[in-house]
């Protein structure tokens, strides 16, 4: 079995369904309310806001991911940092029970990161902003520290929920494992939030595929455009759009995907599903049109059902509506 390794967040989802009212008086109120499909990161929210989420979910980026992986018929495992209050959410066991290794999971002082997610109920669009909590508590100490599991995946995908340092440790790990052995894992990099972090991580000769949807893309548009990778641009309804760089990996060729046609209900988390598939489908060194359709197809399906973890398809569902 192929092997993912996320490396990165988890959060407890604090969420609420209202409509374009709430949300409009939410972004006038609050300047740094999301867009829609848009993540931010802050250092905390307001206890009147934090108030009006009525939902939990467990969820973060990472989190997420390595539950797609895992559902996508990979081995996943998860390293990342759960606070104090770990236990009273059953982090753990809920990620172990949608087949995730959870060995790599680590205890830091303070609560669990958080995120606040408003869905628009006439749209399904989020909007999301994330409190770092035992997130911020990863360095370069904790990617060393798993070492070994980035070091014997398949496939290794992190995300911008992590602080920088973080994450180019983790890079670093697999660089000197390329230059002690000739090989390393596949590296997808999911650059969101989109911060002015982002191109040092872009920068880093691990990263084999970048995959920003379109807010995104246009923040990060100058480190993206110069990164010699895989850009799979991620756009919603309308599609995904992959440009090969220069170092010519999987496909030559720019080419597009385009989604099945569904009726979105929560379009929370699809960009976890489709990276959390997509790193699962290289990992088994899947050709690449036929790894993005795969994560497309997931992704989609994945809106069709609130909540993140919890909707996410199995292999078999998005094999047979491909079939």
């Amino acid at each position: 079995m192929s092997r993912v390794a996320s490396f990165g967040s988890v959060n407890v989802d604090h969420v609420r369904y209202c409509d374009s009212g709430w949300l409009d008086d939410a972004a006038a109120e609050y300047a740094w309310f999301p867009e829609p499909g848009e993540t931010v990161a802050v250092e905390s929210v307001p206890v009147d806001f934090a108030e009006a989420f009525h939902e939990t979910f467990l969820g973060g980026k990472g989190a997420n991911q390595a539950v797609a992986a895992a559902s996508a018929g990979a081995d996943a495992a998860f390293l990342g940092a759960v606070g104090v209050d770990a236990s009273e959410h059953a982090v753990r066991e809920q990620l172990a029970s949608r087949g995730v290794d959870v060995s790599g999971v680590e205890e830091a002082p303070g609560p669990t990161g958080a995120a606040y997610v408003a869905v628009d109920e006439g749209t399904g669009e989020n909007h999301i902003a994330i409190v770092a909590g035992a997130n911020g508590w990863m360095d370069r100490a904790a990617a060393r520290r798993h070492a070994e599991a980035l070091r014997t995946a398949d496939c290794v995908v992190v995300q911008n929920e992590l602080p920088a340092d973080a994450l180019l440790g983790a890079l670093d790990v697999l660089a000197r494992h390329h230059e002690e052995t000739g090989t390393r894992p596949v590296v997808v990099y999911d650059p969101s939030p989109a911060d002015e972090h982002a191109a040092r991580v872009l920068g880093h000769e691990c990263v084999d595929v970048v995959t920003p949807n379109d807010g995104e893309y246009a923040r990060l548009r100058e480190g993206i455009e110069s990164f010699d990778g895989v850009v799979v641009r991620t756009r919603g309804a309308d599609g995904v759009t992959v440009t090969p760089g220069t170092r010519g990996l999987w496909t030559s060729e720019a080419f597009e995907r385009r989604p099945p046609g569904v009726d979105p209900v929560d379009t929370t988390g699809a960009g976890d599903v489709f990276d959390g598939f997509l790193a699962a489908e290289l990992a088994h060194d899947t050709a690449m049109p036929h790894a993005v359709e795969m994560a497309t197809t997931a992704a989609a399906l994945s809106t069709t059902t609130e909540g993140v973890q919890t909707a996410v398809p199995d292999r078999e569902r998005v094999r047979a509506h491909l079939a």
